[in-house]
């Protein structure tokens, strides 16, 4: 297929990046229906939260040790195959966790759950970034939109299934059947062909492709930072933002809940909205404005504590971080001298480092400090972003 918008039939083009939007919102609803029904599993087989935390723990485990391998999967089968197959597998061992029948096949299931949704993750950006590079114009923010908003589908879905009192394994197999069939009907509407067939590379001689691929190393580890600074803005409205708000602020357990709720319907709204603005002014001057709004905002609520000023400053961090790791995927995706999907499955495996990290350092500063200073990690998250943005394109064109 070739790169010129106008060789690709348009309505191929929008059918791919439905299936692309479907794939998103697949790959976040399915998780999002198992963790309201958590202590449900908890107390079916009868673990203590230790235990519970232990085999939880295995979902970023598996991330780990499987995501360095989308590169050559997607390679060896193409981003589309490795879509497909991995949501659908995704799919069946989400349905396997309500078969476990004890904790080491529970933390068995998790592990695969994470190494699956480790390597969907990579492949799905990597098609969306084709897709984008099709239509020459950002498309790729509001793809992460719809992942929040499968997030918040997934997460009502088993809600409603917990209040209606389904069984776990009906509910879980229900929704593993509907969503492996939508994903099965929408894989026909993705690009055909190798990753590389609409990618214009550069020519080059076997020592200028040596050089290049030395030159992605510094440029991967500055992009990698750059997106462990949205990791730990977007934990910390995960995992402490009803803490601070509680503990620090004294608000009231409905209030408290408030604060992650701000980050993640900015952040929503950031992406879906993000991509007319990544084309208006350039991804480098998104990012590293982002990165102002991140640092001012969380510094102003920090600065004067209340209720008010915390859920304006996360709600900014949200809006401010929204657009980074897109950026940062797609840079990571053009480097030249890398092979296919290899920048992206290097990206997002530093990412979920940042992740797996971001908890129990803000977690040592707060018992060594407040929670109030730890937090400030979260400036300088926006700090760094509004710096270490400069390494990305100006535009999706530009080098």
């Amino acid at each position: 297929m070739s790169s010129s918008p106008a060789a690709a039939a348009p309505p191929q083009l929008r059918r791919a990046r439905t299936a692309v939007a479907g794939a998103f919102f697949v790959n976040a609803v399915l998780y999002a229906n198992l963790v309201p029904r958590l202590p449900e599993v908890k107390a079916d087989l009868g673990l203590s939260n230790s235990s519970l935390g232990a085999a939880l723990a295995a979902v970023p485990l598996g991330a780990l040790v499987a995501g360095l391998s989308s590169a050559v999967l997607i390679r060896r089968f193409g981003s589309r195959t490795v879509v497909t197959a991995g949501l659908v597998l995704l799919c069946g061992a989400v349905w396997a966790v309500s078969m476990a029948p004890n904790w080491p096949a529970l933390a068995a299931v998790f592990l695969l759950v994470g190494a699956l949704d480790a390597i969907v993750d990579v492949a799905q950006n990597a098609h969306g970034l084709r897709v984008q590079r099709l239509y020459q114009r950002s498309i790729l923010n509001a793809f992460h939109g719809i992942w929040s908003i499968g997030a918040v589908a997934g997460g009502l879905i088993g809600s409603a299934a917990a209040g209606l009192q389904l069984p776990l394994v009906v509910h879980l197999g229900a929704v593993a059947v509907l969503f492996a069939a939508l994903t099965l009907a929408g894989s026909r509407a993705l690009l055909p062909g190798p990753d590389e067939a609409d990618r214009e590379e550069p020519e080059h001689t076997v020592e200028g492709g040596r050089s290049l691929r030395r030159a992605a190393v510094p440029a991967l580890a500055t992009l990698g930072v750059l997106a462990i600074c949205g990791a730990f803005v977007e934990d910390a409205g995960a995992s402490w933002s009803a803490l601070y708000l509680r503990s620090e602020l004294d608000a009231g357990a409905a209030m408290a809940g408030l604060g992650f709720v701000a980050l993640s319907v900015a952040m929503t709204i950031g992406r879906l909205t993000g991509d007319r603005v990544v084309d208006r002014f350039g991804q480098r001057a998104v990012v590293r404005a982002g990165g102002a709004l991140t640092a001012a905002g969380m510094g102003l609520a920090l600065a004067v504590p209340s209720v008010p000023t915390t859920l304006a400053g996360f709600a900014f961090a949200g809006l401010g971080v929204a657009t980074l790791i897109p950026a940062v995927y797609h840079a990571a995706d053009e480097l030249p001298g890398l092979a296919a999907g290899s920048g992206l499955t290097v990206i997002n495996w530093l990412l979920r480092i940042g992740f797996l990290l971001s908890p129990p350092l803000i977690g040592v500063l707060a018992d060594a400090t407040s929670l109030r200073v730890a937090l400030l990690t979260v400036v300088l998250a926006g700090l760094g972003a509004l710096f270490l943005g400069s390494s990305l394109p100006k535009s999706l064109t530009s080098p």
